[in-house]
């Protein structure tokens, strides 16, 4: 049914018809102090063209710059049937699948995605997604709260390691319910977290720990170690886990060494597998767990069945929120979920297949360790840490010349290069670092260029401190 809004002598007539002068009346009940006061600060509305103007506006102010950029979000080859099927009208116009009799090319899929992520993450069980890979963690430090019925704290340890966003959004959505979130330092030689460390953290009591692998560094952390000592202290593991970098890590599931191993929940965002960068998104959010803890899990989970013909057919399975079931029983308000960008997922998964993924992830990984060679061998450039990593990797630029790892990156922006993240603002005491990542759509032109480029940026910076001695 068309959209048509109401005539000023409609709105008059329905007020009349229930005895009160202004739409606002039927608000009095709430007190003035919490009412929003008039916006001035926002701007006027526009018409179409108006509209069309801005957004063209808008998109020639992206870049064509060689990215080596990651931090949270990569630049991956998109196979071009991924987006060509996932904008098909059966899949772009869908949306909530409750009615499965309706839906079963949506929950087919789903279930499909499902699937493909408990495979990923050797978990048991995964969910229909979440909004992003941040507020992913935050549901499952929610969930890992719930699940523990042997702690009470609602004490979670978080290495510094984890990536900085997710931290901060985390602690955002769980502050609210009593939760404290317990930041463990990162040694500086290695730039992952050490068992040592999180037992100076950890009391008598925690709920849960989370690792992110490879962190967010890009520097492999101990899982299995640190997953053993967690289990043998009654606290569960939260992994923030790359799904792509799974097809070729042991995945949390598999953490671990001893008999009772591996994470009890997986999370992260699923854009490495088919979603473009598009300026941070829409990505999407994935979630796993262990079986006995799949009714703490937010969201909703689709299942394979039969109808009485002994037909096979897709049905939502757990449905956790409150629409749907007791407000006291609910884990989550989560209910529509990024299905757009799953369904490019599970279509780029299909495409790409096991051998595909592992192919992909070793070429990012060879091609990093071809950047960090050649960054390394320039005069002012070293790598910061000693430990293992994957595709990303930190490396510190020389103070000498004055210049901040802001203006180096800036300066090879105007070169055309997309150097990497200045990691100043989360990590002011690693000095002058940058985050630098390299996926396989990397070429070897391409590393030579940015070697290249950081080396006339360095060399123009220290022949400019020369001549300001001189003079």
């Amino acid at each position: 049914m068309p959209f048509i809004p109401h005539t000023k002598t409609e709105i008059t007539e329905m007020l009349n018809t229930i005895g009160v002068d202004s739409i606002n009346d039927l608000f009095d009940e709430i007190p003035a102090h919490l009412r929003a006061a008039v916006m001035d600060a926002i701007p006027a509305g526009m018409n179409e063209m108006e509209v069309g103007r801005l957004m063209r506006q808008r998109a020639e102010l992206n870049t064509k710059a060689l990215c080596f950029l990651g931090a949270g979000s990569y630049q991956h080859h998109i196979p071009a049937a991924v987006w060509e099927i996932t904008t098909r009208g059966e899949f772009y116009s869908a949306y909530t699948p409750y009615q499965p009799e309706a839906s079963q090319g949506t929950l087919q899929l789903t279930y499909e995605f499902q699937s493909m992520m408990t495979a990923l993450t050797a978990m048991d069980v995964s969910n229909a997604s979440m909004y992003d890979g941040a507020s992913s963690l935050a549901e499952a430090i929610l969930m890992s709260v719930r699940a523990n019925r042997k702690s009470k704290s609602r004490k979670i340890i978080i290495p510094t390691t984890v990536n900085p966003v997710y931290r901060q959004t985390a602690h955002t959505i769980v502050k609210g319910q009593q939760i404290e979130l317990l930041e463990v330092p990162y040694e500086q030689s290695t730039g992952t977290v050490s068992l040592e460390q999180i037992k100076q953290q950890a009391d008598a009591d925690i709920t849960a720990i989370v690792l992110q692998q490879p962190n967010f560094f890009g520097c492999l952390e101990a899982v299995d170690e640190i997953t053993d000592w967690a289990h043998n202290n009654n606290i569960l593991v939260i992994a923030v886990v790359n799904p792509l970098v799974m097809s070729v890590l042991k995945p949390p599931g598999e953490w671990g060494v001893e008999e009772n191993k591996g994470a009890d929940i997986a999370c992260g965002d699923g854009q490495p597998l088919g979603a473009p960068m598009s300026a941070g998104g829409p990505y999407y959010g994935l979630l796993c767990c262990k079986q006995i803890y799949v009714r703490q899990m937010p969201g909703r989970i689709v299942g394979r069945t039969v109808d009485l013909d002994d037909k096979e057919g897709f049905v939502l399975t757990l449905q956790a929120r409150e629409q749907h079931i007791r407000r006291s029983k609910a884990t989550s308000n989560i209910c529509t979920n990024q299905g757009l960008v799953v369904t490019a997922s599970t279509i780029h998964m299909a495409i790409m297949g096991a051998k595909g993924l592992e192919n992909t992830a070793a070429a990012c990984f060879a091609n990093n360790n071809k950047l960090v060679e050649k960054l390394t061998a320039i005069d002012g450039v070293k790598k910061c840490f000693s430990g293992s990593h994957f595709h990303e990797t930190v490396l510190v630029l020389d103070e000498k010349s004055g210049r901040t790892a802001a203006a180096v990156l800036s300066s090879l922006m105007n070169k055309g290069i997309l150097g990497g993240f200045d990691l100043s603002l989360d990590y002011p005491e690693l000095g002058n670092a940058i985050l630098v990542c390299t996926t396989e759509m990397r070429s070897d032109d391409d590393i030579d260029a940015y070697a290249k480029a950081m080396k006339q940026v360095l060399t123009a910076t220290l022949s400019n401190e020369t001549r300001a001695e001189t003079a």
